[in-house]
């Protein structure tokens, strides 16, 4: 062995003696490798830095030339320069397997055309790399542990190592970093799951992690007719297959044929989707056989390995507990007690009582319930003997029963230190809340002594028992157990005692669990159960039947195979499921042109896969297998694309940018097809806009980007820009990265002004997302436009203009249309078009035509008021000549009016508030439409009232309103409430209709359901009979299987 002297096959001086064994591994001869390796550079990884070795040193070589050698003192006398590559891979060293470099493009999931139902299914992989150091790992599915994470520490919680501190206003990790929590109707990235269908969010706080696909086997296959394939791959091991073919009418009169796939192997994703028959090579007219499909669809696969499953009853019960094994709706969460200057383990478990800061905590999460007979979820507590206590905490929340461990409810055991009677409940949680009283210690995790208790909330109190008690919230999780939201605010808090923190705290409690699943112990455990039943089923519930051998799906009593006639190039892209492409993403846009100053480079790309479906448009970090984009294709506005790059705009115009690999415009053209066919957004323009010789563009623009006037014989005109398109670039910046203000002055001072516009609709519409007209749905009133009342010294009269201006919009019966000028307020409609299905329609049952599942949103507006005839706008306090109420201001008869129908707008506005909570999301769009029409116009009678004096109760009853003594004479508001009364009993009396009917569907369906199970009965034993008849005459006998 050298160690750097005489005989070292090393050229050069010999490097000193050294202590550090890292060096003197190096120093030793040369090995033959144990495994191959390479010492390239891979991109977007920084070089490994060593100090106090020769490790990191690059070594000058040897001149090989006497010129070279009689140069090389001038090189010498240079500056060293900065050592720019070490070994790329530390792990190679030490002989370790190299850790492969990732692509510059993710490859795309086989098969091509495959439409997949899920983000797990998108996630799947035919060779899943192992756990560990730099191996695809399940755990990473959240968001990334950052270094002031780790080390972050307050006066409620404390660093620890192997824990991850979450303090508040970490926000979401998503494609440009840490981005702010999603508003309502949008999803978090870690709430997204099934991609074929609608996935909406009804609470404000959604749950997280959950694998929501793991029912497609009940919902598609289960009682159904199939056929499910078992066998043990070499490479794969235990794998379980299930196939099915449907047949749907298409819109053309034809039958369009898909069949629909899963496969399971041992890892926790599945791949579930469908593939349309179109995709697939042509086959005999008997149909496909199951190998064909298998070849295609799961070509590294081995058909020869697999076998039918049997007949039994057992094979779909045990797919199904195999599939849904992720799915629980029964959660345990346990909850210490933490008092004042406490703050070990010991001291928590051995608090006997509850003082009156944590009974008011307790009494905020849920009830408390007597365990001896309690029939709910108990959670391993006794309910017969009331042996772990009396009492116990239970709740109920989005369809999950939990049920706490409290630890002063538990058994307490006198001259117990460990008191192991609460440990052994608690200790076996995976989601522990520690409550602490004002003046504790803050919280270790270390300090307990757990191999289950993964996550830890630390709850404070402030002000408790008083009328303004508040909590601050702090989260400590391992380092393996993915992020989770919903995401904390800056400090922590402060929450106040009230529903909304009970929401938020027990959501982050069952998102927790649900993502400390993906931690190292407990994806272990759930691999190692799945590959138990995988081998079960191969092993015990197969038959000798192969693939080859195995029936077609095409049966001969079907009478042959009947395409529907082709569909053309293209046919393909109309799948319901996600379609997916290899790309790389980074936030914000470039323009076609490629990449400008401020625009994101090649190094903040992130490579992902993305998936369009129906419903959705995700994008996928394979390696660390989570969704760092998403958005529904409702919120995409448009796109602006080249041969091998996309800007896709949606939401509030906020922008991403997509870079394609392979030939150039065909994935491009594909996905820019696919986004014609799933949303409602079209192709940007680029336009220059140069200024009129007083520097002037010629056009008006709002604050949020819409142009509202375009002067004309101006360049602005000539170049197309029409009132009511949308700014969404100005000069290479998107406008809600811009911000109102930075826009304006872009547009006012830049010499050159370079826009991307998204044009108006058909009919001559801004074009708005969903969620943008969502949003405006739930503003208030004042945010339509009405203007504030004018003060002036001139004495008050008994109607204000913003009530005439109203009564002028509500009785205003003129049906034409609204001038430029006229347009005073804008308000969310949703138009129901007769050719398209309703909203409770499944996308899937006209697959893969896609029909349109959304209501058309469209902006209407109201007309203001006519202008007086002499073209000046008149005083606040006039009454214009237009003006309905001209003539009666003198009576003062205001107070009569309002005494007349407040108190009915108010039972009103209660009355549509009950419908609109009790409603389902089966209701109609008309029915949609009256009711926001009513409440807008309710709420706005309510607000001009306020501006008045009126006094309004706080909680909507009429009651305390003075009602006259005789009714007035019917005025012309009075008619309009009276007009809204009938169409709100017009609606309650729809909507009741619409509940019999539902009702009366649901019992034809259930008795559909069971003549076909009756006839599947009757189907089964005339086959046995058949096939006794056929064995006692002597005929060969068939597979009918």
């Amino acid at each position: 062995m050298w160690a750097g002297g005489t005989g070292s096959p090393r050229r050069g001086t010999a490097p000193a003696p050294t202590d550090d064994l890292f060096a003197r591994k190096l120093r030793q001869p040369a090995r033959p490798p144990l495994t191959p390796h390479t010492f390239e550079p891979r991109p977007n990884r920084g070089p490994l830095l060593r100090s106090g070795s020769d490790a990191g040193e690059t070594r000058p070589s040897t001149p090989s030339s006497p010129r070279a050698r009689a140069h090389s003192h001038e090189e010498a006398s240079r500056p060293a320069a900065v050592p720019t590559r070490l070994f790329t891979d530390p792990l190679a060293l030490l002989g370790l397997p190299a850790e492969e470099p990732e692509p510059t493009f993710p490859p795309v999931p086989e098969p091509r055309w495959f439409a997949h139902y899920d983000v797990q299914s998108l996630l799947f992989d035919w060779a899943p790399r192992p756990r560990g150091a730099g191996g695809h790992t399940e755990a990473s599915s959240g968001t990334l542990p950052l270094a002031e994470d780790q080390t972050a520490s307050s006066d409620l919680l404390l660093e620890a190592p192997g824990f991850v501190s979450e303090l508040g206003g970490e926000g979401e990790l998503g494609l440009g970093g840490l981005a702010a929590p999603p508003v309502p109707p949008a999803l978090p990235n870690a709430a997204v799951s099934i991609l074929e269908e609608p996935q909406n969010r009804t609470s404000p706080y959604s749950l997280e992690h959950a694998d929501l696909g793991a029912g497609y086997y009940r919902k598609y296959f289960y009682n159904k007719e199939h056929q499910n394939f078992f066998g043990l791959d070499e490479v794969l091991g235990p794998v379980a297959v299930s196939l099915r073919r449907e047949e749907k009418e298409g819109s053309g009169g034809g039958t369009l044929h898909s069949y629909r796939f899963i496969v399971r192997t041992t890892q926790l994703r599945t791949l579930r989707g469908t593939i349309s028959e179109d995709a697939l090579p042509p086959g005999p007219p008997r149909g496909l056989s199951p190998r064909k499909l298998l070849e295609h669809v799961a070509p590294r696969l081995s058909p020869t390995c697999l076998r039918l499953g049997s007949a039994s009853p057992k094979v779909p019960r045990t797919l199904l507990t195999l599939d849904e094994q992720v799915l629980s709706f029964q959660r345990k969460v346990g909850i210490l007690y933490c008092r004042a200057g406490q703050g070990s383990e010991e001291e928590m478990y051995n608090n006997q009582e509850a003082g009156p800061a944590f009974m008011q905590f307790l009494r905020l999460l849920g009830d408390v319930v007597r365990l001896k007979g309690f029939e709910s979820y108990r959670a391993q507590l006794d309910t017969k003997t009331d042996s772990t206590g009396m009492h116990s905490l239970y709740t109920v929340y989005q369809d999950h029963e939990i049920m706490f461990h409290v630890s002063t409810m538990l058994p307490y055991t006198p001259n117990n230190q460990q008191q192991l009677l609460r440990k052994r409940h608690i200790g076996n949680n995976i989601v522990t809340i520690v409550f602490q009283e004002p003046g504790s210690k803050p919280f270790c995790p270390t300090t307990i002594r757990s191999h289950f208790q993964h996550v830890f909330l630390v709850v404070r109190a402030h002000l408790p028992c008083t009328p303004h008690t508040s909590y601050r919230v702090a989260v400590s999780r391992t380092q393996d157990t993915p992020a989770f939201g919903p995401a904390l605010p800056p400090g922590g808090g402060p929450f106040a005692a009230n529903a909304d923190f009970r929401a938020f705290l027990l959501a982050k409690a069952l998102n927790g669990e649900q993502a400390a699943g993906h931690a190292r112990q407990f994806h272990t455990m759930a691999t190692r159960t799945r590959q138990q039943y995988l081998q079960d089923l191969a092993t015990n519930e197969v038959t000798t039947t192969s693939l080859d051998s195995a029936s077609r799906f095409g049966l001969p009593s079907l009478g042959g195979r009947r395409r529907a006639p082709p569909r053309g190039a293209g046919a393909e892209l109309q799948a319901a499921g996600a379609l997916v492409w290899g790309v790389r993403a980074a936030p914000g846009a470039r323009g076609a042109a490629g990449a400008q100053a401020g625009g994101p480079d090649s190094a903040a790309e992130v490579p992902g896969l993305l998936g369009i479906s129906a419903e959705a448009l995700v994008l996928v970090a394979p390696r660390d297998g989570r969704v760092v984009f998403n958005c529904s294709c409702r919120d995409v506005l448009a796109w602006t694309f080249s041969e091998q790059q996309l800007d896709l705009y949606h939401g509030r115009g906020d922008a991403i940018t997509l870079r394609f690999d392979g030939p150039p415009g065909q994935a491009v053209g594909e996905v820019v097809a696919r986004l014609q066919l799933v949303s409602r957004g079209c192709e940007t323009r680029e336009l220059a806009l140069p200024r009129d010789g007083q520097s002037r563009l010629g056009i008006e623009v709002d604050a949020e980007g819409f142009v509202t006037h375009v002067e004309r014989f101006t360049f602005a005109e000539t170049a197309g820009l029409r009132p009511g398109a949308r700014l969404l670039r100005v000069c290479g910046q998107t406008l809600p990265s811009l911000g109102p203000e930075a826009a304006a002055q872009l547009l006012r001072s830049a010499p050159k002004v370079c826009v991307t516009v998204l044009p108006p609709d058909e009919s001559g519409r801004p074009r708005r997302s969903f969620s943008e007209l969502y949003r405006l749905s739930l503003q208030e009133p004042s945010r339509r436009g009405a203007p504030e009342p004018v003060q002036d010294d001139t004495p008050p009269v008994a109607l204000m203009p913003t009530t005439k201006q109203l009564l002028h919009v509500c009785l205003n019966d003129d049906s034409g249309p609204p001038g430029p000028g006229d347009l005073a307020e804008e308000r969310t409609e949703f138009l129901h078009s007769q050719n398209s299905p309703s909203s409770c329609s499944s996308l899937s049952d006209e697959a893969p035509v896609l029909p349109n599942t959304t209501p058309d949103l469209l902006l209407a507006t109201t007309a203001k008021p006519p202008a007086p005839s002499a073209g000046k706008e008149s005083p606040p306090s006039q009454d214009g000549p237009g003006s309905p109420c001209a003539g009666e201001d003198n009576g003062d008869p205001a107070p009569e009016l309002r005494a007349s129908f407040l108190p009915r707008t108010l039972s009103l506005r209660n009355s549509i508030s009950k419908i609109m909570s009790e409603a389902s999301s089966e209701t109609l769009e008309e029915e949609w439409q009256s009711i926001s029409e009513i409440a807008s116009t309710c709420n706005t009678i309510l607000e001009s009232l306020s501006r008045e004096g009126q006094p309004i109760p706080e909680s909507g009853d009429a009651k305390g309103t003075p009602k006259p003594d005789a009714e007035p004479e019917p005025g012309s508001l009075s008619e309009k409430v009276s007009h809204l009364e009938s169409m709100l009993r017009k609606l309650q009396e729809d909507l009741q209709k619409e509940k019999a009917d539902k009702a009366a569907l649901e019992e034809e369906v259930r008795s559909l359901r069971h003549n076909n199970r009756r006839l599947q009965a009757e189907s089964e034993s005339a086959a046995t009979r058949l096939l006794l008849a056929s064995k006692q005459l002597g005929a060969p006998t068939t597979d009918l299987a």
